[in-house]
């Protein structure tokens, strides 16, 4: 496994970060516990994981299952470097009492304690704005992480879905307040279908020294032989990707990127995780695997070499929108 620094920060991560997002909805503690020691011992040792994620009246669970995990010990939370995350509403009936939600000073305080409780650790290493809070100022958001820097509960700050402008204000004012870093990381929709952070987010988070974190690299499975496995008769799509194939130009393109990686005799989800790791800025997507088979897959994508022929061919049926701010300017 290869690793990086996160952002301009001295931590050290895998290329690869390990989601946990179907930790309980998809994938029973059991099988969870499998995953995360077979990811550890291949050397991935950024995991990701949410307040919500578990959904519903099991938000929360994901939190419980890693925290379980971590209690086996054998120095598995100390080899981690745990991130999750804070905005959510956490009301089982999807009603939140009132400051029980987004990132007022109170709710980041108690979000936080709930998270390590669930976790069973005492710190978390990278918290992470999981939306911008359009309500409360980043003065109040940085004193209220300045707290719990000071108290040792959390020891950096990431973003998650802030668009280029906010990441530059928290940036600005963190650096005017002094006594913190600010930001230094983003986890952002990027994949080879989804293009438009190249436009703001990536440029921004590299002017400020923030590591960016793909979500959804494969886009829900559209880019992982979504035609190929419906022709070989397997998994049946659904949801948003069968929506969007329904349109004869993207099954076309999508069919396109097959064919292209068919000749050079690469698996298509493979190759969108290796392109992503080709991407300036990128410190690594994020794999959410729901079965052993499928971390093995993008493990085998961590060690893929592509070709620029290969990567030219890419950029053919998925052109990204151009260079910022040329793309949406002159």
């Amino acid at each position: 496994m290869k690793y990086t620094q996160l952002g301009r920060t001295g931590l050290k991560v895998s290329r690869l970060v390990l989601g946990t997002m179907n930790f309980g909805p998809q994938t029973d503690e059991a099988d969870s516990h499998a995953i995360m020691d077979a990811a550890l011992d291949a050397g991935i040792n950024f995991f990701d994981t949410a307040n919500v994620y578990g959904w519903g009246e099991n938000k929360g669970r994901t939190e419980s299952i890693i925290g379980n995990w971590f209690a086996k010990g054998g120095e598995r939370r100390d080899k981690v470097v745990l991130a999750t995350k804070v905005y959510g509403n956490m009301g089982a009936d999807g009603e939140a009492w009132p400051n029980h939600d987004k990132l007022s000073a109170v709710n980041i305080r108690r979000a936080v304690d709930a998270s390590l409780k669930r976790l069973q650790t005492d710190y978390i290493d990278l918290y992470q704005f999981h939306h911008i809070d359009r309500a409360t100022g980043f003065e109040e958001i940085w004193q209220a992480i300045d707290v719990l820097v000071q108290q040792g509960k959390i020891l950096y700050v990431g973003s998650s879905n802030f668009p280029g402008y906010k990441i530059a204000q928290a940036n600005e004012i963190a650096a005017r307040r002094g006594g913190t870093i600010g930001l230094v990381s983003e986890q952002c929709l990027y994949n080879l279908y989804e293009r438009r952070a190249e436009m703001e987010i990536i440029p921004a988070a590299q002017d400020y020294g923030l590591g960016v974190i793909p979500w959804s690299p494969l886009h829900g499975g559209m880019l992982g032989g979504v035609i190929k496995k419906e022709v070989q008769g397997g998994r049946r799509t659904s949801g948003r990707t069968a929506e969007a194939l329904k349109d004869p130009a993207v099954r076309a393109q999508i069919q396109s990127y097959e064919d292209l990686l068919d000749k050079h005799g690469i698996e298509p989800g493979e190759a969108a995780l290796a392109w992503l790791l080709t991407r300036p800025g990128v410190t690594g997507p994020i794999v959410g695997p729901r079965t052993a088979d499928q971390l093995d897959s993008a493990l085998r994508a961590a060690e893929l070499e592509l070709s620029e022929e290969l990567l030219a061919g890419l950029d053919e049926v998925f052109p990204g929108p151009g260079p910022s701010p040329e793309a949406f300017a002159w």
